[in-house]
C-alpha cells in the first residue's frame, strides 16, 4: 500500500466515514453484549450480517474516493504512478469481491 501522499480522497467526508465507523464499533460491542446474554442464534447472524453490509459500505465509499480522487490524479500524469494506482485500486476491488 503506498503511503505518504497528500489529499487522500475521502477527506472531504473524513468525519462521515469516522461517523459510520464509530456506528459499527457499537454495532460490534452490541454483538459481543448479544453473545453475552446468550441470545438466540438466528438474532445473533443478523446482526453479524447488517455489521458486514454496514462495512461494505464504507469501503465502497473509500474505494469510489479513491478512484475518482487518487487514480484520476494519478492517470493524469501517467507513468508509473498511475500504473501502480490501478493496480492498487484493482487489488482492493479483488479483496472486497472475495469478502
Amino acid at each position: 500500500m503506498t503511503t505518504g501522499h497528500a489529499g487522500h480522497g475521502y477527506l472531504g467526508n473524513k468525519d462521515d466515514v469516522l461517523k459510520r465507523l464509530r456506528r459499527i464499533e457499537g454495532q460490534a460491542r452490541g454483538l459481543q453484549r448479544m453473545v453475552e446474554d446468550e441470545k438466540y442464534c438466528i438474532d445473533i447472524l443478523t446482526q453479524v450480517s447488517a455489521m458486514t453490509k454496514a462495512l461494505q459500505s464504507v469501503a465502497l465509499g473509500l474505494l469510489d474516493d479513491h478512484l475518482s480522487h487518487c487514480v484520476v490524479r494519478a492517470a493524469a500524469v501517467g507513468g508509473a504512478e498511475a500504473e501502480e494506482k490501478v493496480r492498487e485500486a484493482s487489488e482492493a476491488i479483488a479483496r472486497l469481491v472475495r469478502s
